[in-house]
């Protein structure tokens, strides 16, 4: 019988894919990062169909990035809502990367939909490398990607 952990990718963003690949998928995490967490209001900001939206609201839960809470409105029935769990939060950053990536690469004529901010002062921040030694921004042309050694764990050079 083979190994599952030997068919998994050993490329981690090829596994990051299996879920995060499909259409939508970023977005409904963008939409519950903003502050939508009922079905029906995300379905009404994405103009996503119902199906569609359940079925990926399902990969999401069932890979752990997004947590369901149960909810009442009077007169109706019980229904969930949709919430970050902390790797759900982590996704923040991709997403920043992401917007950084198409305000610069493909922008619209009118310039940027949103800015982030640095809550405490208001300035401009942006997504970078930074060393874990001195915690300096590192220019991307100064990065490499090394494959780990077989006996670490690793067997592909990109990532």
């Amino acid at each position: 019988m083979p190994d599952a952990a030997q068919d998994e990718p050993s490329c981690s963003i090829e596994r990051s894919l299996q879920v995060l690949g499909e259409r939508w998928t970023l977005l409904i995490i963008r939409d519950v990062h903003a502050g939508r967490h009922r079905f029906a209001d995300l379905q009404t900001s994405l103009g996503i169909a119902p199906n569609l939206l359940s079925t990926r609201l399902k990969t999401l839960v069932s890979a752990g990035i997004l947590r369901k809470l149960a909810y009442q409105t009077p007169g109706s029935r019980h229904r969930e809502s949709y919430h970050l769990t902390p790797s759900g939060e982590e996704l923040e950053l991709v997403l920043a990367a992401l917007q950084q990536w198409g305000d610069r690469h493909r922008p619209r004529a009118t310039g940027p939909a949103a800015l982030r901010r640095r809550r405490s002062t208001g300035r401009p921040v942006h997504v970078g490398f930074i060393a874990d030694d001195d915690a300096r921004e590192v220019p991307a042309s100064d990065v490499d990607l090394r494959g780990v050694p077989a006996e670490a764990g690793g067997t592909a050079p990109h990532g």
